[in-house]
């Protein structure tokens, strides 16, 4: 019996194998990737470390992947934490003493950062040194700490709620914008590369179809239909092998997991059309609100699903005719929404 620990963790490592070592090997992003690309360059050529960046967009776009690019391309270290992670001072000042020269420090969900951590940031950020305070009361006593030169990598999947003095210091700011299919086809391409898997043309075209332009879940996506190509076929995927693979696995033709389907039918189904709340509606599929902002709902909005309106979400008609329905009179026309590609 294979242990399901095990299994995740050889999924994960696939997953890291399949991320991009350098500026050449990243698909799509292009303005962004040439920006960063002139950034990079101009700091090797003055010798310095390169400006703070940070990355914002929705989630599985590549910014962990970019992170890791920006310190391979410098020739430097890389450490990775994450904002919830840091949750006093003391976290902070650890990991940046423990820097060395030129070293990337790549913070995932910057915007989860507790104030206090946020704060002793900033002398760090434009100074290079920090401030700590030791002991309490009378006896309390500042201790100035002088910090190698770095680089500060942020991550976001919510600009606006990195704070202003915090955005403000960094000297780069790269926004990922979901990928359309011709770049996700390519992405599949690669990853079937180094995964020894054989597909054609098309299969990649099905897979990249029902990806809701992000490359993580293209990538998972395509060890899904490996699975099924394994089990159910000869190995090799085509167009029509991925497409039954991927509806076995519950992803529709737009891409549409059991979630999304869930959200569409509370909308259209329990509310009938009715605008509902976020907390209302993540209670309804049984998903956390933040979970649904973050994870769902950008690809339901830029595909033209569902629209936000000050009384709450609303299912568009493309949604009803999309479900079987019979849309209500009321309900907002889809071609009014934007478009995903």
């Amino acid at each position: 019996m294979v242990d399901p620990v095990s299994a995740s963790g050889e999924e994960e490592l696939e997953e890291v194998g399949l991320r991009p070592r350098s500026l050449s090997e990243f698909v799509g992003q292009a303005d962004l990737v040439e920006h960063l690309g002139i950034v990079l360059q101009a700091a090797r050529q003055r010798r310095q470390p390169v400006d703070h960046i940070l990355f914002a967009g929705p989630p599985g776009l590549g910014k962990t992947s970019l992170a890791g690019i920006v310190a391979a391309e410098m020739g430097t270290g890389l450490r990775i934490t994450a904002g919830p992670v840091l949750t006093r001072a003391g976290d902070l000042a650890a990991l940046l003493t423990d820097l060395q020269e030129g070293d990337v420090l790549f913070i995932d969900e910057i915007h989860r950062l507790h104030r206090s951590v946020e704060e002793m940031l900033y002398s760090a950020m434009e100074d290079g040194r920090l401030d700590i305070l030791i002991g309490k009361g009378p006896t309390a006593r500042s201790i100035r700490l002088e910090l190698p030169a770095f680089t500060l990598v942020g991550a976001t999947t919510r600009t606006g709620l990195v704070s202003g003095p915090l955005r403000d210091r960094f000297g780069f700011v790269g926004r990922l914008d979901l990928y359309d299919p011709a770049d996700l086809r390519s992405i599949v391409e690669r990853s079937a590369r180094i995964l020894k898997v054989q597909i054609d043309r098309e299969g990649a075209v099905r897979i990249s179809e029902r990806s809701r332009g992000t490359p993580r879940v293209a990538n998972r996506l395509l060890r899904r239909v490996r699975d099924f190509a394994e089990v159910r076929g000869s190995g090799f995927i085509d167009g029509t092998t991925a497409r039954e693979g991927l509806e076995l696995f519950g992803v529709d033709g737009l891409g549409l997991d059991k979630v999304d389907r869930a959200i569409l039918t509370t909308l259209c189904g329990r509310f009938g059309g009715q605008p509902v709340g976020l907390t209302t509606l993540a209670q309804c599929v049984g998903e956390e609100p933040d979970t649904i902002e973050d994870a769902y709902e950008p690809y339901l909005l830029q595909s033209g699903l569902i629209q936000r309106t000050a009384r709450g979400r609303v299912a568009t008609a493309r949604a009803w005719t999309h479900l079987g329905y019979d849309g209500p009179p009321g309900a907002p026309d889809a071609t009014n929404s934007p478009a995903l590609f």
